[in-house]
């Protein structure tokens, strides 16, 4: 892998720990608000988003340790290191935003059937300490979250946060103006499925990593017909792209060439052209001259559309 990409994703990744530390420590103290807050105001909108971001202080401290330990070198026995744990986390944190809406949901629905009386002040008030609180996190995540799957995962919990602090908020104003206590139950329920909407998508993206998928941005096809318009490339096969963590993704291919040319030049050129069209710096490209080409591909092989 280039040292360029290398220092940059370094670069990256210490932003990163700075937003998460932030953000951990800002989630932590509203958590503890917004728990006794919501037992105070009798309010289940309140306590379901206090779990919630009980759930954002695990996912934020796994986020970050998922990052330390991505920093850490290679190793004989782990030849790509750490980076895998990025998506791990990922995956984790998209499992356990999963679980967390299924149970606010089964709570609203008994809530639904239960008549309490729920102090509106107080619940609006904590609603919007919360608004102003998840808003200043989101921003501080949303810039990293773009081109990290462990960040984004991180970021979902917030955003869950966020809305849950608007739907507790507008169930405050509401039930306030119009009695509708059941609106406590209804915006519980409405944002716990805007939550699992989001948390599904996590967690194919990150399980599509770990089953080395091709990524989603890059086109297989794009990159077969790239290499094989080189001068003096006659055939490709046996062509992978993968995922080792977000930002961070491989390639190997091998390509079938005329004779008599130089393999050094022409793996250049490749390279290159991969490098600067596709932004995959991690390359294994094997040069095969085209009267090697049956001697050197085992019958087994991939074609080139197989991941």
């Amino acid at each position: 892998m280039g040292n360029s990409c290398q220092q940059k994703n370094k670069t990256e990744r210490q932003r990163n720990v700075k937003r998460l530390k932030i953000a951990l420590g800002l989630t932590f103290t509203y958590m503890i608000v917004e728990a006794v807050g919501g037992w105070m105001a009798n309010s289940l909108v309140l306590i379901a988003d206090s779990v919630h971001m009980l759930t954002d202080v695990a996912a934020l401290s796994l986020a970050l340790l998922a990052i330390w330990f991505a920093s850490k070198p290679a190793t004989a026995k782990k030849t790509y290191g750490y980076y895998r744990l990025e998506i791990l986390a990922a995956f984790i944190n998209g499992i356990l935003l999963t679980v967390l809406s299924l149970i606010v949901i089964y709570n609203a629905y008994k809530r639904l059937y239960t008549s309490l009386e729920i102090d509106t002040t107080k619940l609006s008030l904590i609603a919007f300490l919360g608004l102003c609180t998840n808003l200043i996190c989101a921003y501080l995540l949303h810039q990293g979250q773009k081109s990290d799957l462990n960040l984004h995962g991180a970021w979902l919990h917030i955003i869950g946060d966020l809305l849950g602090s608007v739907s507790a908020l507008s169930a405050g104003i509401l039930i306030f103006f119009t009695g509708w206590v059941w609106m406590d139950s209804v915006t519980s329920f409405l944002i716990s499925l805007i939550i699992i909407y989001g948390a599904w998508n996590l967690i194919k993206e990150s399980v599509n990593v770990l089953l080395e998928g091709t990524p989603s941005h890059i086109n297989l096809k794009s990159i077969e017909e790239t290499i094989k318009q080189t001068e003096n490339v006659r055939q490709i096969h046996d062509l992978h792209v993968w995922t080792l963590t977000s930002g961070i993704h491989a390639m190997s291919v091998h390509v079938v060439h005329e004779k008599g040319i130089s393999q050094i030049e022409l793996l250049k050129k490749v390279r290159k052209r991969i490098t600067d069209e596709f932004g995959i710096e991690h390359l294994t490209i094997q040069m095969e001259p085209l009267e090697d080409e049956m001697a050197v591909c085992h019958p087994n092989c991939f074609n080139s559309e197989k991941t």
